[in-house]
This record gives C-alpha cells, structure tokens and sequence, in this order.
C-alpha cells in the first residue's frame, strides 16, 4: 500500500458484476481456460460471493488471489465454486513488520485463515515480495512453514509500480535467495520441482519436507517467453504485461458499443511485448529513471 493511500474513484469506474461476466465469457470463447480473481483485493466487493459462483459457471479453472483477511467468511462460496487453489499474499511472519508494510494490523487474522485454508484441504500459495533490508532475512523462516504444511512458499522479486517507491537496490533476486537456501540447507538437500512450459515460479522442495518453495524472478530472469497471461483490470482494462504501462479499455467499448471487445482482446494480445513490457535489459529495468509510469499494484486489480 503506498504510503499517501490511493485515490478513491467513484463506483461507476470500475465493472458491474455483470459487465464482469459478459468480458469474462469473452475471454473464455477466445480460449481463456483458467480464471484468478485478484487485485488489490477481491473479496472485499460486496458481492463478491454472487460474482465467484457465476464465474465458476463457465468452462474454466477458478483460482484467487487474497490478502488473507476475509477467507474464515469464504470457505463455502470457495467450495461451491470449484476453487481448490488460494494465493495468499504474507510479506513478513513478524507481526509489527507485516502490519507496517501491510498499514493494516491484520497479521494473525490473516495467518489463521491461512492454517484455516490448509486445514481445509486447499492448495495454499503464500506470496512474498522481498525488499532488502525489510523482510530478505526472512527467507528461511517462510521456507520453515513449509516444514509440516503443504505450502508453497513464493518469493517474488520487488516490481515497479506507482507509490512503491521502486529501486532495485531494494531488491532481493533469484540467486540471492538461491544462495540464502543453500547456504542454510545445503544443495544436496534441496530438490528442484519439474516445471511446465507456462510457469511463473522456478520451484523446490527440501527434502523430507510436506511443502515446496519457488522464486518468481521477473526482474532477474523474467519467464516472459512462457507468458501466457493477461489481466482485465478492475475497472475493465487489460494489461498485457505487469510492466506495461500501457491498457486497452474494454469497459469504455462494452458500454458505448464503440468498437468490438474481441477486436480489442485480440489487438493487445498481439501487441504485447516480447520481454518485460518492452524493457529486454536488466540495466535498463534496474535503472528507476528508466521506468515508465505505472499504476501501483493496490489499484490495479482483477
């Protein structure tokens, strides 16, 4: 959450529920065959439990992605919506830190939704953003959870968005944490997980332990070329990339039927960018005059 908040815009920005559908079918009849409801937060919309059971309707996988906070309250609607998959976001295990990072004081509401979840029976991923000198020397701490619980625990390199105040001199990357873990446990102990084409995490597992953990290094070493993403923002535009500042509004054609909505889907998927939103060089992502103005993270949803 960026220190000054984010604005807040009026209702009539963002879809209506059935806006959400009619460009959720869209992508569905183009191909789409998985769904993650995500964000900033997604069940914090008041009808976010109608909008999970008409989403699990269609012919696709649903997943979400939380914050933790308001999962005690969606066990049901996840159940009889199909969602066995639940990323929680958890960026630090010490409760003052957490809260500051998080400028709410939720931390042990969200720890016990996520033994809830895995109690439960659900695939529990825990997202955490590594910042240098905030939370990197936590690494083998998150690991430890996946020591009796079948987490998986993933480490993602810090991105730039608007009010994170981004500079990769806070950044933690993939072979710094790899070197944290193996110096810790020691590579004979760590095993590497079989990955698939579209992964976004490079994954492992210590031996003998229920649970996994990966690294999702965009910055360091991006898995653009197995990129087979696309997000519909809250208020109902898509971004082909994180790191793109760029959108195409299907919102704004969907009410004034300007211009057809799979015209558009198609156009900006065939514009995307073959690496990181166009930035193809580390020294050019890591320099933060380089980057072009992006919306923060808490605003994007989807």
């Amino acid at each position: 959450m960026p220190e000054e908040g984010i604005p807040i815009r009026e209702k009539s920005c963002f879809m209506t529920q059935e806006e959400l559908l009619v460009i959720a079918r869209t992508f569905v009849e183009l191909g789409v065959n998985k769904i993650r409801l995500t964000g900033g937060e997604p069940l914090i919309r008041k009808d976010a439990h109608q909008i999970i059971l008409q989403l699990a309707k269609l012919d696709v996988e649903l997943a979400i992605t939380t914050n933790g906070v308001l999962v005690d309250q969606f066990i049901k609607t996840f159940n009889a919506a199909g969602i066995r998959a639940v990323n929680v976001s958890l960026d630090s295990l010490v409760e003052v830190k957490q809260n500051k990072i998080s400028r709410r004081n939720y931390f042990k509401r969200v720890f016990d939704n996520i033994c809830l979840l895995v109690d439960e029976g659900f695939y529990v991923k825990i997202n955490v953003v590594l910042i240098k000198g905030v939370n990197d020397d936590e690494i083998i701490d998150f690991i430890e959870l996946s020591k009796d619980k079948n987490v998986h625990i993933r480490f993602i390199e810090f991105m730039p968005f608007d009010g994170n105040k981004w500079d990769w001199s806070k950044g933690v990357g993939y072979k710094e944490i790899m070197d944290v873990v193996q110096g810790h446990y020691s590579k004979s102990n760590i095993e590497k997980e079989q990955a698939n084409t579209n992964d976004t995490a490079i994954s492992y597992a210590i031996k003998s332990y229920k649970g996994t953990f990966g690294i999702i290094s965009s910055v360091t070493q991006p898995f653009c070329s197995g990129c087979n993403r696309i997000r519909l923002t809250a208020d109902g535009k898509i971004k082909n990339c994180l790191f793109s500042n760029s959108e195409t509004d299907l919102l704004y054609a969907l009410r004034n039927n300007t211009t057809s909505i799979y015209e558009l889907i198609k156009n900006n998927l065939q514009s995307k960018k073959a690496e990181r939103g166009g930035m193809k060089l580390f020294n050019t992502i890591s320099d933060p005059s380089e980057i072009t103005p992006n919306r923060s993270m808490i605003s994007i949803g989807g």
